[in-house]
């Protein structure tokens, strides 16, 4: 008990974190504080490739064999997920099978912020995650979106996939995160000491920036919560905490360690802000973005932050 409530106020110290509540009380105060668009798009393409190239080193490292079952894992949850999401919000929401659909492609794909800061406080906990995690983040990007969009547009008259699978493929999040991992695995670990004083030294940093700009967005989207009613509030909350345990659990199972579990449950629990919101408008232009939103950024993304990685990380540690 005291060991998970010290977790939890190390990971609510931590400077990236402060830095988040910072941008929803300036939101709260009604401050123009921003991060000019340019440079909070330069800052989330240095988060992705800082993360992926290390991934591929990890991955470059890791045996075969033992990256084979994760993978499945991986793919299995991915596609689960979505499918889970949609039930529950029939449950808890009014909302129609578009909308519903929309929200799940977010909960299905994930969220490299969240990975990043659920790895950054295993590592600082001393435990050491398995290295390949980042490939299984690239892995769980795409097909709990297709899902959702599935879900969705059994409710909508456009049949137009070649754009949407064109946007989804090529867009910024997959083609960085699959080519960064190339580019760890080509180059490995001689390689990457190259460039470690940048993409290293300089890593937290940068996500305390980022943070800050998504602490302001989270906060101008809450105020749009009670049109959809407080289920969605309630599935924000507890989904994320529900799915993000049942990952630990079943990484424990085909032998991750606790580190790599805890981050593995960050990863089932996250819920993607960067290439869902993208797909989702391509695909489904009358789902409301105020919803998904609100959901995945304005809920559920400080939720995990502040309560679901501690708890994650206990968790592993108890069934280790």
């Amino acid at each position: 008990m005291f060991e998970s409530l010290e977790l939890a106020v190390s990971n609510l110290t931590s400077p990236p974190v402060l830095a988040f509540v910072l941008g929803l009380i300036a939101v709260g105060l009604r401050s123009r504080l921003e991060i000019p668009p340019q440079i909070f798009s330069a800052l989330s393409i240095y988060l992705l490739l800082a993360i992926s190239i290390k991934g591929g080193v990890g991955l470059r490292m890791a045996e075969p064999a033992d990256i084979a079952a994760p993978i499945a894992l991986a793919i299995i949850v991915g596609l689960a997920i979505p499918i889970a999401a949609f039930a529950v919000l029939k449950v808890l929401t009014p909302l129609n099978q578009t909308e519903r659909g929309a929200i799940a492609a977010h909960y299905g794909s994930t969220s490299l912020v969240t990975f990043t800061a659920g790895l950054m406080f295993v590592e600082s906990l001393g435990l050491d995650p398995e290295g390949y995690l980042a490939t299984l983040l690239a892995i769980m990007e795409v097909p709990g979106l297709i899902v959702g969009l599935v879900l969705a547009r059994k409710a909508s008259k456009q049949q137009s996939w070649g754009p949407l699978m064109h946007e989804v493929l090529t867009g910024k999040s997959i083609l960085l995160l699959v080519g960064g991992l190339v580019i760890g695995a080509v180059s490995g670990p001689v390689g990457y000491e190259r460039v470690e004083p940048f993409f290293g030294a300089l890593f937290v940093g940068v996500l305390t920036l980022f943070l800050l700009q998504l602490g302001i967005q989270a906060g101008s989207h809450l105020k749009e919560l009670p049109q959809a009613g407080w289920g969605l509030l309630v599935f924000a909350i507890t989904f994320p905490l529900v799915i993000g345990i049942a990952g630990v659990g079943l990484a424990t199972l085909i032998g991750l360690s606790a580190g790599g579990a805890a981050v593995f449950g960050v990863l089932c629990a996250s819920a993607s802000y960067i290439a869902a919101p993208a797909a989702v408008k391509l695909s489904l232009p009358e789902a409301n973005p105020g919803f998904y939103l609100t959901a995945s950024l304005g809920i559920t993304f400080p939720f995990n932050l502040l309560i679901g990685i501690p708890v994650f990380v206990w968790f592993a540690q108890l069934i280790a």
